[in-house]
């Protein structure tokens, strides 16, 4: 597996091994991209500008989610048809290799075969039951095997209700109020995390929202990411206050930001020094860095955690689970009140369970681990050789580059970013077949529908696209 170190924006480990690989078969390659121009000269989103036209007069902004508007790398938003494997197909019929993963959960690859006839037949017994079903119980204790702090887990119906509900938790078995939080970190939108927050808030460079109270969060303390200094000095300003911490263990959405060595280990300390929690948000890195997460990975055991994406296997699904005494807190065990009509429904367990069966067998994350070490030593390596400051990292299944010669430790770091040319990337690799994140402030994902043979249409691709920037 590639280590924490390799996920920084230094270095490009085993890149003679890799180009070597790459340039065996210069007949197919030739081939390969004149059928990538071909392509090109095709490629049209007559269709994709038509029902988004008609979207902005039915939704805000033409869509439901703000990154999905193309507002910071510029040009018509794809409006995608189907998903299949790793590839997406948009309402003009332009393919394209994909590295969203519709934002992480597609780890096994886009509608895999066996989670749909499974959700088939969960289907013929009913979507919804608003009452337990026993699909809760098989994803719970593979949930509890898997991830190293959770003793019990509430399942919800996303990220950002995950981190409603963990808050909550974390104030009501402290009895304090404040939390802290590291700049360019989302945690949903609920509105005590729209303080210096990342994904679309920082994709549209919205300092907060508006609506959003004072009140709301004037508890809330915020430090740059890796900056163990700034936390230190948090907790002795703010002594016995401090309910938690709140971090993503690596950073997503403010780009890849993997934290440094003794960071992880030192916000532990500090918490248990001060009597606070630490609560991981592995929404993103959970089942993705390794089976049990990120804490698995790092071998660091928080007192909290909150999951989604993966866990719902492609349907809507959050998480959030802990330490016995502290889930204890949570109605009707507890007095902690947290609710959800369709909470633990039968079709998002179905999807998880099944999801989580595929990453449990022997290969996956080195699987994940090789060919995603591929992809990003080789646009690293393309870039550079065509001149441009970039850097990059990955661990897993995850991964990122910023167009900055880095490196990048935090948020500030990542906004020294040339986004204008990270745009002109974007539209560029949409021309040559490959689906990026619309955003230099999202991190990219692989799958182990991914193959070698989609990794090298990309890096061809991106080499092309680098010599026009």
């Amino acid at each position: 597996m590639a280590s924490a170190v390799t996920g920084t924006c230094v270095g490009v480990p085993r890149l003679s091994k890799f180009n070597r690989s790459f340039s065996r078969n210069a007949s197919a390659s030739v081939i390969q991209m004149t059928l990538l121009d071909e392509k090109k000269k095709s490629y049209t989103l007559k269709k994709s500008e038509e029902a988004f036209n008609a979207a902005k007069e039915l939704m805000p902004g033409g869509v439901n989610s703000p990154v999905r508007a193309f507002k910071s790398v510029g040009g018509q938003p794809v409006v995608i048809d189907s998903v299949k494997g790793s590839r997406m197909w948009d309402i003009d019929g332009n393919e394209y290799i994909d590295y969203v993963g519709s934002w992480g959960p597609a780890i096994i690859g886009h509608a895999d075969d066996e989670v749909l006839a499974a959700l088939a037949e969960t289907m013929k017994k009913g979507t919804s039951f608003g009452a337990p079903c026993v699909l809760e119980n098989v994803l719970a204790e593979m949930v509890i095997s898997a991830v190293p702090s959770i003793e019990m887990v509430r399942f919800v119906n996303s990220g950002t209700e995950a981190c409603m509900g963990v808050l909550r938790l974390a104030r009501a078995f402290t009895g304090r109020e404040k939390i802290v939080k590291f700049e360019g970190c989302y945690h949903g939108h609920a509105d005590p995390f729209l303080v210096k927050a990342g994904s679309g808030v920082a994709t549209l460079g919205l300092p907060d929202s508006p609506g959003v109270p004072k009140a709301a969060t004037s508890g809330t303390l915020t430090a740059p990411y890796n900056d163990i200094s700034m936390v230190e000095h948090l907790f002795e300003t703010n002594k016995g206050e401090v309910a938690a911490v709140i971090l993503e263990p690596v950073v997503g959405n403010a780009g890849f930001i993997p934290p440094k060595p003794e960071f992880l280990t030192a916000i532990r300390s500090l918490t248990k020094d001060n009597g606070a929690l630490l609560i991981f948000d592995e929404v993103m890195t959970g089942f993705r860095l390794s089976y049990g997460g990120a804490q698995e990975y790092f071998g660091l055991t928080p007192d909290l955690t909150t999951l989604g994406k993966i866990i719902g296997g492609g349907l809507p699904v959050g998480a959030y689970g802990g330490r016995r005494d502290i889930m204890q807190m949570v109605a009707p065990a507890g007095p902690m009140y947290q609710a959800g009509t369709l909470s633990g429904n039968p079709l998002a367990m179905t999807a998880g369970i099944h999801t989580l069966k595929r990453l449990k067998q022997a290969g996956t994350y080195e699987y994940l681990d090789r060919i995603t070490s591929q992809l990003v030593e080789g646009i690293l390596s393309t870039g550079k050789k065509a001149g441009h400051s970039i850097c990059g990292g990955y661990i897993n299944g995850m991964f990122g580059f910023f167009f900055t010669d880095g490196p990048v430790y935090n948020y500030e770091d990542a906004k020294k970013s040339d986004t204008a040319k990270f745009g002109k990337f974007h539209r560029g690799m949409l021309e040559e077949g490959v689906y990026f994140a619309p955003s230099q402030f999202e991190a990219g994902f692989t799958s182990l529908a991914h193959t070698p043979e989609d990794i090298k249409q990309t890096i061809g691709a991106a080499e092309k696209v680098f010599r026009t920037l």
